[in-house]
């Protein structure tokens, strides 16, 4: 699978079934040749308008299923939040 066919899925936690968004990015191990995690955005406070400086970076071993259109992952929402280091 293409990271562009990544970036079109929804993710939903299966724990609360609340939609967590897109993913963004993916953090890679260059030497493990694999994929360690997915980063999505945490959306904006107000009306999804304003930007967030923070995202979730979950861990492939969180994921629970890649189907056609969602990616379901099992995470307890707090434990997994960071700020950018970019922002």
């Amino acid at each position: 699978m293409r990271l562009c066919e990544l970036r079109e899925k929804e993710v939903i936690n299966t724990c609360d079934c609340k939609r967590l968004g897109c993913v963004e990015d993916v953090i890679l191990d260059l030497c493990k040749g694999r994929v360690e995690a997915i980063v999505i955005p945490v959306p904006g406070k107000i009306c999804g308008l304003l930007g967030s400086d923070k995202e979730y970076i979950i861990p492939v071993e969180c994921i629970r299923k890649i189907g056609p259109d969602i990616i379901l992952v099992d995470i307890v929402e707090e434990k997994f939040i960071h700020s950018c280091k970019l922002c």
